[in-house]
């Protein structure tokens, strides 16, 4: 029968699933009882996350492993490590993690469009700014990280499906840029209830698998605000540059400096801030009116000492039923040539 020192040595080969840590590492088997007689073996066991997808999996190896040394049956309970523990694991566990998924994209520019609410225009922006970088011969790719509320398929009028090759998949191509979408996975518009973890390995997929080819930059376009999702893209990308999109109205401008505080907690570079809906000019007098107020982009750039890069006001793309994109503005569009200009303004930030 199994002695305590031989079940932690055989329970701490097995890896923590989040920290890619063995257990030996992160000291996370808690207790060890043996019942000789009825060869019963029972763990208690530490692991980063608890309760999540991730962990019957793991149980079931360690079952496996103990019955295999001899153990007639395995009883397992379940804590989550310390902070102390977390906090001295997760970042080389994030490193390690990044090289891995990153491997096949390690020339690429990784550019997050962020903001800190919803309705400030976030989409709209990551759509125009990977199409006016496309116009100007650098090669694109955007993800619509945003999982609950993806939208840039409809946005740029994206018709087809992307397609699966062995185990690879091929993002579809629309106005020069490569697009991947949560919004492909589902049907009808259904709304996405996964939990934490299974969004998680979406998001994973979206790096690793997707044959995503040479590219210049790659887009992604963040969920509002800074939630789970979010901030394990900010931990996924220790490498990306942000854009926090917000519009002039003080409120939203406050808001938004959280997702920008959350850029830099992460250690990623600011490129600026972009002011969505900054004003209507009319047709007929050319004036302009600051429908939601002025200065927000200005405060937030200020407050996050950055530069701000770019002032959209509020309008509509000149809609073309042939080759319908709905959100996309023409590059002689007036609010086109300012997209242009933003482009022009991350290449010189970025050397590419």
């Amino acid at each position: 029968m199994l002695n305590e020192q031989e079940v932690r040595e055989l329970v701490g080969q097995l890896k923590d699933p989040f920290l890619h840590k063995s257990l030996a590492e992160t000291d996370g088997i808690s207790e060890v009882s043996i019942n000789v007689e009825k060869e019963h073996v029972s763990v208690k066991l530490a692991l980063a996350k608890v309760n999540t997808a991730e962990q019957l999996p793991f149980q079931m190896k360690v079952v496996d492993i103990l019955k295999g040394a001899g153990a007639n049956s395995v009883g397992i309970r379940f804590e989550e490590l310390s902070q102390e523990v977390l906090d001295k694991f997760r970042g080389t566990a994030t490193e390690s993690e990044a090289q891995d998924i990153l491997s096949p994209l390690s020339d690429v520019e990784f550019i997050s469009i962020a903001s800190g609410k919803g309705g400030v225009g976030k989409s709209t922006v990551s759509v125009n700014i990977a199409v006016a970088l496309a116009r100007l011969g650098k090669k694109v790719g955007l993800i619509d990280a945003d999982i609950y509320g993806f939208s840039v398929p409809d946005m740029m009028g994206v018709t087809q499906m992307p397609i699966v090759r062995g185990e690879r998949i091929i993002p579809v191509e629309r106005l020069g840029v490569k697009v991947i979408s949560m919004g492909f996975f589902v049907e009808d518009n259904a709304p996405v209830v996964w939990r934490g973890p299974m969004l998680g390995k979406a998001l994973d997929q979206f790096f690793r698998d997707v044959e995503w080819g040479d590219l210049d930059y790659l887009f992604l376009d963040l969920p509002p605000g800074t939630g789970d999702i979010a901030l394990d893209i900010h931990q996924m990308l220790p490498t990306s540059k942000e854009i926090i999109v917000t519009t002039p109205h003080p409120t939203a401008a406050f808001v938004a400096a959280r997702a920008g505080a959350m850029a830099l907690q992460t250690d990623h570079e600011l490129l600026g801030v972009i002011e969505n809906m900054s004003w209507f000019e009319s047709e007929t007098t050319g004036e302009r009116e600051f429908v939601f107020g002025k200065g927000g982009g200005t405060r937030l750039a200020e407050e996050l000492r950055t530069d701000l890069i770019g002032q959209i006001p509020l309008g509509q793309p000149d809609w073309n039923e042939e080759d319908f994109a709905p959100s996309v503005y023409a590059e002689d569009h007036p609010i086109g040539q300012i997209y242009t200009e933003i482009a022009n303004r991350i290449l010189d930030k970025t050397k590419k």
